[in-house]
């Protein structure tokens, strides 16, 4: 008997990759026969970069992996995962307060697709703090960010804010 294939979606904004989000690819990469990153376009979020500029990094980041698939999505998460024949959701945790959140749309997604589980993977220790909100303050402001994402990902941050207005111009002292 053939067994069926094990095809996981690891969904998120991805505004930027980070070391965290590579980690939980790296691992999940072992756990299904096809991993696919699935890019929220999340416009309410007002991401700094556009979707495709998120997509290229991160196909950058794992085209190594022939199996591991990078696409963009733009409707209920649940449509998505059923549309692409997967079983499983694959979400990172970092820190606890993660967790009541994820918790919260797992049980969610399970009203709206009782087949479909979540998979919760917590993020490699050294990872727990980053946070892609946090990275992009950072870069704002000329820090160092190479310790949270890889040179590539550091480049880019660099680019679109020397493109950006200088926060720190006009500022009171």
């Amino acid at each position: 008997m053939a067994r069926l294939k094990r095809i996981g979606v690891y969904p998120g904004t991805f505004d930027p990759i980070t070391r965290g989000h590579l980690d939980i690819i790296e691992r999940g990469v072992k756990l299904f026969d096809v991993l696919i990153v699935a890019v929220a376009e999340s416009p309410g979020k007002a991401p700094l970069f556009s979707a495709s500029e998120r997509l290229a990094m991160i196909r950058e980041e794992v085209g190594r992996h022939k199996k591991v698939k990078v696409e963009s999505f733009d409707s209920l998460l649940m449509d998505y995962v059923r549309k692409k024949g997967a079983n499983i959701v694959l979400r990172g945790l970092r820190v606890m307060s993660d967790f009541e959140y994820e918790f919260q749309m797992a049980l969610i997604n399970r009203k709206l697709d009782p087949a479909i589980e979540t998979v919760f993977m917590m993020t490699s220790d050294n990872y727990a703090p980053v946070s892609s909100r946090f990275i992009k303050e950072i870069a704002r402001y000329g820090g160092d960010v190479n310790a949270f994402v890889t040179p590539r990902v550091a480049r880019k941050l660099k680019e679109k804010f020397k493109a950006a207005p200088n926060p720190k111009k006009g500022r009171r002292k």
